[in-house]
């Protein structure tokens, strides 16, 4: 039986790396968003479940998806969400310990900037929930995380919905003792690894923890 421990949810926008297909754990289940699901199908993975109005999807790929036997919820074009919403919806439903998103990062700036703002809802506060977008890892903060990275990496944090109140982090350059983050502020822009891990915490908010997969100028 597939994992249901971690979901993970493809994105439908670019199609997505090597890097980003490998970050998929072993046996674990997987929900598309549109064309994600011929993306993930073309990866070799299993596809438990395909959602969106498949606007994006070749017709190929819909008649792969159909022959694969996996299971297509179709939504209108006008409807009130992206298809990265429903797909995380219907990954919520499973009852996941944490939900992975898998995409090529990139494409259009709006449903960009809608993603990222998405992960951050509190509609998910109830799972651990991280992003793998081309070259970027993105990952959820409330409360407490431990983020494993390279030393010198790059990493920005970025409050979301509201202030993130006492902000600490140890095994970061440049490190926060109980600060507040407001959305907007660069305050957190541009940290930097200073250990192979880091721990981030904060006593209420949410906090985007960005890496964009380079390493800082020395």
């Amino acid at each position: 039986m597939p994992d249901t421990d971690t979901v993970v949810v493809f994105s439908g926008g670019l199609k997505p790396g090597v890097r980003a297909l490998a970050s998929v754990p072993p046996g674990a289940l997987v929900i598309a968003a549109d064309r994600g699901a011929e993306y993930a199908l073309a990866g070799g993975l299993p596809v438990e479940a395909a959602v969106g109005d498949f606007d994006s999807i070749t017709a190929a790929g819909l008649d792969a998806l159909e022959r694969a036997g996996v299971r297509i919820e179709r939504h209108r074009a006008a409807k009130d969400a992206t298809a990265l919403g429903l797909a995380l919806d219907a990954a919520l439903a499973l009852g996941p310990r944490r939900i992975l998103v898998v995409g090529g990062g990139g494409g259009r700036l709006d449903h960009l900037l809608g993603e990222l703002s998405l992960l951050a809802s509190d509609v998910y506060a109830g799972v651990e929930l991280d992003a793998v977008l081309g070259r970027a890892t993105v990952n959820v903060v409330r409360g407490q995380r431990f983020l494993v990275g390279r030393v010198g990496e790059v990493i920005s944090l970025l409050a979301l919905h509201g202030p993130a109140v006492g902000v600490v982090t140890e095994g970061l350059v440049y490190p926060l003792r109980g600060e507040m983050l407001a959305p907007g502020s660069s305050r957190g822009i541009s940290n930097v690894f200073a250990a192979e891990e880091a721990r981030v915490s904060l006593e209420s908010g949410v906090l985007l923890a960005v890496r964009p997969g380079k390493r800082a100028r020395v």
